[in-house]
């Protein structure tokens, strides 16, 4: 993605490939295209349309931002029980389990 100030967010699009499904991009793509879809409605110099499609495009990428970072974290670490049921503490997580 160009990430020039002074571009419209359309300008920037229409110098890229297809739009990828949002579900589909790593996380570092999502937010990069999130920041720059930000930058396009706070300037206000997009039509109530673009601003719309925009708007949903980036509802889809912050879903797909934080699932990612939840699957993330739930690789980083598990919160363990005690045998009363009451949490003791958290250890790295397990993907066997």
């Amino acid at each position: 993605m160009v990430n020039d100030p002074g571009m419209s967010y359309s300008t920037v699009m229409s110098k890229e490939p297809a739009k990828t499904a949002a579900a589909s991009l790593p996380f570092e793509q999502a937010i990069q295209e999130l920041e720059q879809i930000v930058g396009a409605l706070e300037k206000g110099a997009v039509s109530l349309d673009e601003s719309v499609a925009l708007y949903a495009r980036g509802r889809g990428l912050q879903e797909r931002c934080e699932k990612l970072l939840a699957e993330a974290e739930a690789r980083v670490e598990k919160i363990t029980l005690g045998e009363n049921g009451a949490p003791k503490g958290v250890a790295p997580l397990d993907p066997q389990e």
